[in-house]
């Protein structure tokens, strides 16, 4: 295996880690569901770490991902202060 292979290993999973630990910490909340914008994100970072092996297209990926994510959640905070 190559470097990138493994950082993308480890990337899925710490991703699989978190998902179990929020699975059992908000077990009996009652869960909000994700908005458009946040899965549209979402699927940006995962495309950005598979086609990770472009640079140049992974970290495109990536960066469109984190400013939509970025942007999601300023429009959350706007809502909860009106």
């Amino acid at each position: 295996m190559n470097p990138s292979q493994i950082y993308v290993l480890i990337s899925i999973v710490v991703l699989l880690v978190i998902a179990i630990l929020l699975f059992f910490v908000k077990k009996n909340k009652r869960q909000k569901k994700l908005t458009p914008l946040t899965g549209l994100a979402f699927a940006f970072i995962l495309a950005g770490i598979i086609f990770g092996n472009n640079r140049l297209t992974g970290y495109t990926l990536m960066g469109i991902g984190i400013f939509l994510a970025i942007i999601d959640m300023i429009k959350k905070l706007r809502r909860k202060r009106k």
